[in-house]
């Protein structure tokens, strides 16, 4: 338990949680208090989980780049269990809300975008480092939300996050970035930084 406990503060845990649960507070009381309507809209879902994932992208790393490469640990476990552990952060912070007067839903939507927008942010992880991570989630999926696509089948592709939950097209690219994404971090790891001298 000492361990999970050095690890967890090492990766500066707690205040991601805190992040990711404002975020979904924030979007909860702003839909319940200048909407009509209980279910909440697709686009602030979708928003909601984008902002959850990006307060946690910054526990994908930790301070010590060395350490994340030793082979004294079994990391390739621990760094899939920590993805796994914040895949049911994402999503499970808006289900809760689905027993209250604003609801964050569907629950399809809800799991299909928080898989697949965290396994791109580890994708983006082991590939370009953690402080980078959260660039493409983001860019791609303010992209999809503003200009949705139902038609033709690499609209429905490219536009996966603001799909319906019954798109089959939408769970099969959110399928693949999320296994991606998990193979990818759990065997290699965050991408190691550049030294702070090398660009001088």
């Amino acid at each position: 338990m000492r361990w999970l406990g050095l690890y967890l503060r090492s990766r500066h845990a707690p205040a991601a949680l805190i992040g990711a649960g404002g975020c979904a507070v924030v979007s909860w009381s702003l839909w319940s208090v200048f909407s009509d309507s209980r279910a909440v809209g697709p686009e602030m879902v979708v928003l909601t989980l984008l902002l959850s994932v990006a307060a946690l992208t910054a526990t994908l790393g930790g301070p010590d780049d060395a350490l994340e490469k030793t082979a004294a640990l079994r990391w390739a476990p621990r760094r899939a269990a920590h993805l796994l552990v914040a895949s049911l952060v994402v999503a499970g912070l808006p289900l809760v809300t689905l027993a209250t007067g604003a609801r964050f839903g569907p629950a399809g939507l809800v799991v299909r975008d928080a898989a697949g927008l965290l396994g791109l942010t580890a994708l983006g992880a082991a590939t370009i480092g953690t402080p980078r991570a959260w660039f493409l989630p983001l860019g791609w999926t303010l992209a999809a939300i503003m200009f949705p696509r139902a038609e033709p089948l690499l609209g429905r592709i490219a536009t996966w996050q603001s799909q319906a939950p019954s798109s089959t097209a939408a769970g099969v690219v959110a399928g693949l970035l999320a296994a991606a994404g998990l193979v990818a971090y759990a065997a290699a790891g965050p991408a190691r930084r550049a030294p702070a001298g090398s660009a001088t």
